[in-house]
């Protein structure tokens, strides 16, 4: 075993926080409430702390300072916002191991995940930075005489963020780092059944903007159930709403958003397949299967959740996974050896135990045997066996996202067929194909190829870089974020004419003469 010492309350200690937490904040004000939610720890099953709950007077509080720093923070030049960030990036960096350990530790997922995790939030920092000095509009040739034209991007206002349990840290950063240099102040609502890892980036980056004297109000945090999430939604002071999640919740967000014609980002489900063709090298495609499947426990919206094999290689890729499944460690997350961790609750798990039990009835054969695990160490509740069962693509169970590692194997005969199987699901975020020949791989990613946002040879459905616009269409919800120009949808675009002749001519040739 290389377990790594582990104790809750020096890693709060060190990150400035405590288990008796406030979660409300304009910053370095920290609002206090009657009401708390109580955070506890799947991997023992105990609690770790808990922390108050927004009331509607302080969510208002928190929105009327993000209003006043707004105008404030607009005015500063981008490049010196940009320069903000990097010193947050360099904070993040001296907290790396204790927030990726309480994002493991809250969470469940492995140590070597929490610390990518925060890796990935010292990268957007890295990205932002840079990115300050480029946020680029176009000039356009004018069809009047004198004329110039072009267009240019202004900061958008207030930036609601919301975000999931699997990504506590992650999917903010991506959000707020961006959104701060193009000028935008932002309000934070993560998960419930993660504060404390909310309440320690507050910590960190508040106290960033008050060592640079800016004013309150730029990074807020409100926490707390749906409600909470709802006077975000429904607020018209809030220009944006970044929301990561469930179709189901993301529907409701675009829906209340729509309603009072708000802007959205969404970061929604994934059901993401790779595609194995005859010419795939196996070794290869057995990795990066076995990380995409059961890491994080299967709670990552980039999860495979299908491999489509051809019929001609099935049964040997089916026998490899069963060899590399049996091989699996699980348990403790803090366990540098383990490869597995626990499932978010005891909710999560019953989803899964139920969706074991419908592959049975629609008629699946298992290959790898799931299930709860019970004993010494698992006293939580919430570990279980990775799973694997030959499907039909069609089957309900197969078309829904169930976060938990449980892996659909699908035969195919032609690529066109495979092709048509990674399509037919209502998710479109991540997808791959296993293939050496380029015909293949460039077939699917052709637009008669992958419908996804994101399309892989030769590496997994998991695992992004922050370089690349992130994100999925149709259910997945269409949203992009973290690199490219993700920066323009936390910014409004202005077409710009200028006139500088002595006449005004019409655009069209059209006359007007009195």
């Amino acid at each position: 075993m290389s377990t790594r010492p582990f104790n809750i309350n020096n890693i709060f200690k060190n990150l400035g926080i405590t288990s008796e937490a406030v979660g409300t904040s304009t910053g370095s004000e920290w609002l206090p409430d009657v009401e708390w939610i109580n955070s506890w720890s799947p991997v023992d099953g105990k609690d770790i702390g808990r922390v108050t709950q927004t009331s509607y007077s302080n969510y208002n509080k928190v929105i009327d300072e993000a209003g006043k720093a707004f105008q404030k923070w607009k005015k500063i030049p981008a490049p010196q916002r940009g320069e903000i960030v990097r010193q947050i990036g360099l904070e993040l960096r001296k907290h790396k191991e204790s927030l990726g350990a309480l994002v493991s530790w809250e969470m469940g997922k492995s140590y070597q995940e929490g610390l990518g995790e925060v890796q990935e939030m010292i990268d957007i920092c890295d990205f932002a930075t840079g990115l300050s000095r480029q946020l680029h509009g176009l000039t356009m040739h004018s069809e009047r005489p004198e004329h110039r034209m072009y267009e240019q991007y202004h900061p958008i206002g207030l930036v609601g963020i919301i975000s999931a349990f699997n990504f506590p840290v992650a999917v903010w950063a991506w959000n707020s780092m961006i959104a701060w240099v193009c000028g935008d102040v932002c309000i934070w609502k993560p998960s419930e059944k993660v504060p404390f890892c909310s309440i320690a980036c507050q910590k960190i980056v508040s106290d960033v903007f008050q060592k640079n004297k800016l004013p309150e109000g730029l990074s807020c945090l409100i926490t707390g159930d749906y409600s909470v999430g709802e006077w975000l939604t429904e607020d018209k002071r809030v220009q944006l709403i970044s929301a990561t999640g469930s179709v189901r919740m993301g529907k409701l967000v675009a829906s209340k958003v729509g309603a009072r014609l708000g802007k959205t980002l969404l970061e929604l489900g994934g059901n993401n397949a790779i595609i194995i063709t005859e010419n795939a090298n196996l070794n290869m495609t057995i990795r990066g299967a076995l990380f995409g499947a059961v890491g994080t426990c299967g709670q990552r919206c980039t999860t495979t959740r299908r491999l489509i094999i051809h019929d001609r290689i099935f049964d040997k890729v089916a026998g490899m996974l069963s060899n590399s499944y049996s091989q699996l460690a699980i348990g403790d997350p803090m366990d540098e050896s383990i490869h597995v961790g626990p499932l978010i609750d005891q909710d999560a798990v019953k989803k899964y135990l139920n969706a074991l039990e419908e592959i049975k009835k629609e008629g699946g054969r298992f290959i790898v045997e799931g299930g709860l695990i019970e004993g010494k160490g698992y006293e939580s509740g919430c570990y279980v066996y990775p799973a694997i069962a030959e499907v039909e693509n069609h089957y309900k169970i197969v078309q829904e996202e169930t976060f938990a590692p449980i892996l659909y194997l699908i035969r195919f005969k032609t690529l066109e067929e495979a092709i048509l199987l990674q399509n037919g699901v209502d998710q479109g975020l991540s997808s791959a194909i296993m293939t050496t020949n380029m015909i293949e791989m460039e077939h699917f990613l052709s637009h008669q190829g992958s419908d996804c946002g994101i399309a892989n040879v030769n590496i997994g459905t998991s695992g992004a870089e922050i370089g690349g616009a992130f994100g999925g269409e149709k259910d997945t919800g269409g949203g992009r974020e973290s690199g490219s120009d993700s920066w323009k949808a936390y910014m409004r675009r202005q077409t710009n004419t200028i006139n500088y002749g002595n006449e005004i001519p019409l655009a069209q040739g059209i006359k007007f003469e009195i």
